[in-house]
């Protein structure tokens, strides 16, 4: 497998903020409306190593009190991306996007895209179907929000492609930055063999989060993520010139975020490039 992977590099003065702190007492101390954009994938309470798992009615609440928050510290042009799976319990599945999103109502967001993000491995199942996607919800706390689509934009399908009639006639018909990548992504899951991998077994990919950032946020914003885990979002902020903001209550995470940080600060840490093809087994080197 071809093994090309993206160095990242940011100014050493970049405004970050990490912490090893509950999300609740963390965010007590940002201001109201500071940040343009709060991100994250919370724990699905199925018992990973990372959460206790409890009754669903008492993790919406716990979630709800994250979520109020969340609210309080989202700017007035501000998107929060809320990225979710399942809740499994004997056998049967609970989607959370479709448990949380009154939640997001109640404190009046409005749902701009389910974004369905499409992987290829993961858990194999015996008596359903395997799970291969799961759901980011983008909600705006108004409608004047900011949305960036040229820097988001990917290869059009047929670029030459030109109009056949009309007063546009022989006019390429699509935009020469490409097209809108539309409300299904696919980026690889990171698991053991991507260049990413760290001890977390949850994370992140950075190219997912980056596409987020620039479209949902200018440069100099602040981006949060309530459970950063290692820091995959707060490195896809800074590296596109935002300000950094995460938390998480595993302190071992914590750690790792800041080394990712200091290699990223460094010119040294690797990643995924944004737009790079899945590799698939049946092309030449892999389609890349």
């Amino acid at each position: 497998m071809e093994a090309r992977q993206e160095v990242l590099w940011v100014d050493r003065h970049v405004e970050v903020v990490m912490r090893a702190e509950d999300n609740l007492e963390f965010m007590q101390s940002l201001a109201d409306e500071s940040m343009k954009l709060v991100v994250t994938s919370p724990p699905y309470n199925i018992g990973k190593s990372y959460e206790a798992r409890r009754p669903l009615e008492k993790y919406v609440q716990e979630q709800t009190r994250v979520i109020a928050e969340c609210v309080r510290l989202l700017h007035p042009q501000g998107s929060i991306c809320w990225q979710i799976g399942n809740h499994v319990q004997n056998g049967e599945i609970f989607p959370l996007d479709v448990v949380l999103y009154q939640v997001f109502r109640n404190y009046g967001l409005r749902l701009r895209n389910r974004i369905i993000w499409h992987f290829e491995h993961g858990l194999h199942c015996k008596k359903r179907l395997s799970g291969r996607y799961e759901t980011i919800m983008w909600f705006t706390k108004g409608n004047d929000y900011t949305f960036n689509l040229d820097p988001i934009r990917v290869p059009s399908k047929y670029p030459g492609k030109k109009h056949y009639k009309g007063p546009k006639i022989g006019q390429r018909s699509g935009n020469p930055l490409g097209k809108n990548p539309g409300d299904l992504w696919i980026f690889p899951n990171v698991k053991n063999n991507h260049i990413e991998k760290t001890i977390h077994p949850c994370q992140f990919p950075v190219e997912l989060v980056e596409r987020l950032v620039l479209a949902l946020t200018d440069e100099g914003d602040c981006v949060f993520d309530p459970y950063m885990g290692v820091g995959s979002s707060v490195i896809a902020a800074v590296r596109h010139g935002r300000k950094g903001y995460g938390c998480d209550t595993v302190k071992e995470y914590v750690d790792v975020a800041w080394e990712r940080f200091n290699q990223l600060r460094a010119g040294e840490l690797k990643t995924r490039p944004m737009n790079k093809p899945v590799y698939d087994p049946n092309l030449p080197n892999g389609g890349h």
